[in-house]
């Protein structure tokens, strides 16, 4: 079975980052990474997914400072801070 197990590791990790994402330090962290990647995990490519799995290794004041736009981030997290934004703007839309 060629893959099998790359796709076996590939989904555990991707379980992994999900759990880490709701289970953060700071339930403010929880309410804005947990919702990104149940929406978005499964989908990204595995660049992505490794700038997500950086990211999330970053202390929480850091990065609620950097959603909520008190501090700049650090160039390689910006992109993915700023889907972060636009993810949390639609949630709040709808």
């Amino acid at each position: 079975m060629t893959g099998g197990k790359a796709t076996d590791d590939h989904a555990t990790r991707l379980r992994r980052l999900g759990l880490r994402a709701w289970r953060r330090g700071t339930r403010e962290m929880d309410l804005i990474l947990g919702p990104y990647a149940d929406a978005r995990l499964a989908a990204m490519a595995p660049a992505e997914v490794d700038a997500f799995e950086a990211l999330i290794g970053e202390e929480d004041t850091e990065l609620l400072a950097w959603v909520l736009g008190q501090a700049d981030p650090p160039a390689r997290h910006a992109p993915l801070i700023a889907a972060l934004r636009r993810h949390a703007a639609e949630i709040r839309r709808n």
